[in-house]
């Protein structure tokens, strides 16, 4: 392959530590989903360089819960980044930030399209001063069509791609899902499509290119089969609470200590092992219930007898039963659950950052797990610009008196 820049990838005990350490990502990104891109760039080795607006920085970092006067939310997603200042806004700062592409494979950004180019700094722009600049645009409708200059946030994508329609219950409005979904689906495209476009950079020694991603289409590729059925059958999915066209029976069923154990059956096996666990043999030979389409159509009974089962009796109980005939459950976890559970610990699904103020802070580990990649040490989320002067030193090779003068003209 042919890499940029960079000595190797540092090797341990046969393991690669950091993979992408000869990979330069230029981050101008905010928030969420073009940032979280840099962040799991960042999290295999990648040297990710966040610019940020002078003063301010991301707004990802005024944003709670907060400890201390100190975002949490910035110190997960800002992780194992530099932070450098600088104001893309004035012609001087676009000048620095053509200078720093000129010696980086990748850029990622998040703002409006069109913005970038009415700075000048718009993807032909950057693509002449390095052909093989890889750059992303993450945005709410993507970079082309009739709604692409249009305003979207997360909760916006989650309603046009089809997805808030079909999440709730049918007597009840639509409910978006607990985290910012879209933002994260499009940062998986986003950092995926980096992946694919360095891959074909550096294999066949080609140019970079530029890459449009949606918040919507990241969240409509996962609506499974909604437009297809819609397309063939004339389906229109609507709101259906827990239940699901493929499973029965399948809820969120409340124990009589008042938790809930998650519980979805797919297949003839399963439901023969869960009656058995029910002490119900018998409703395996059930007309209304001997195969799966049966029990689709008689999901309201079946589920209302797994539900009075699961609800005379303590979670200890339930999961016992259903663990000695291996049927596929969970109790619905909260955040202390996962904190004390021991398949989480023995994992290493949660890490502890070393915070220069909180001190240990816990969070999601470095993923995915990799037989050829240690898990390297997560390095903190770094405070505003602390990395100006080295960044702006070390690859553009200005002296402290130029970068003095131009924190003083308030570009930095």
């Amino acid at each position: 392959m042919i890499w940029s820049k960079g000595q190797g990838a540092e090797k341990l005990q046969g393991k690669t530590k950091t993979p992408l350490s000869e990979i330069r990502v230029l981050e101008l990104g905010s928030m969420i989903a073009g940032p979280v891109v840099g962040t799991l760039l960042a999290d295999f080795g990648a040297e990710v360089i966040k610019l940020e607006q002078p003063v301010s920085g991301d707004p990802i970092r005024h944003s709670g819960p907060f400890a201390e006067g100190e975002s949490l939310y910035w110190a997960v997603e800002g992780r194992n980044k530099k932070s450098v200042t600088l104001d893309l806004h004035i012609e001087e700062g676009q000048k620095l930030l053509k200078e720093l592409v000129r010696h980086s494979d990748v850029l990622v950004e998040n703002f409006r399209p069109g913005t970038m180019e009415k700075w000048s700094i718009g993807y032909k722009e950057l693509s002449a001063i390095n052909p093989r600049l890889i750059m992303l645009s993450v945005s709410g409708y993507g970079q082309t069509g009739p709604y692409a200059a249009k305003a979207a946030y997360d909760r916006v994508a989650l309603a046009f791609s089809g997805f808030l329609n079909i999440s709730g219950y049918p007597d009840r409005p639509p409910v978006r899902p607990g985290v910012a979904v879209a933002d994260y689906q499009s940062a998986l495209f986003g950092a995926f499509s980096v992946m694919l476009a360095l891959y074909m950079r550096d294999v066949s020694d080609g140019p970079g290119q530029h890459i449009d991603v949606s918040l919507y289409e990241s969240v409509f590729r996962f609506t499974d089969v909604m437009i297809t059925a819609y397309d063939k059958l004339g389906i229109r999915r609507e709101r259906t609470g827990n239940a699901h066209f493929a499973a029965s029976p399948g809820d969120h069923y409340e124990t009589n200590d008042g938790r809930y154990i998650a519980l979805t059956v797919a297949s003839d096996r399963v439901f023969q092992r869960l009656c058995v666990a029910m002490g119900k043999p018998e409703l395996v030979s059930d007309p209304k219930y001997k195969s799966h389409t049966m029990r689709v159509q008689n999901y309201t009974e079946i589920n209302g007898i797994v539900a009075n089962w699961i609800k005379s009796k303590s979670v200890d109980a339930i999961s016992k039963a259903l663990t000695a005939e291996g049927v596929p459950f969970s109790l619905i976890f909260d955040v202390a659950d996962i904190v004390a559970d021991p398949h989480y610990a023995a994992r290493g699904s949660i890490a502890t950052v070393k915070h220069p103020r909180l001190g240990n802070l816990k969070m999601p580990a470095v993923l995915p797990v990799m037989s050829g990649v240690e898990r390297s040490e997560i390095r903190p989320a770094p405070d505003l610009g602390v990395d100006t002067d080295s960044v702006l030193q070390g690859i553009l090779g200005l002296s402290l008196g130029e970068i003095e003068k131009l924190r003083s003209s308030k570009v930095l």
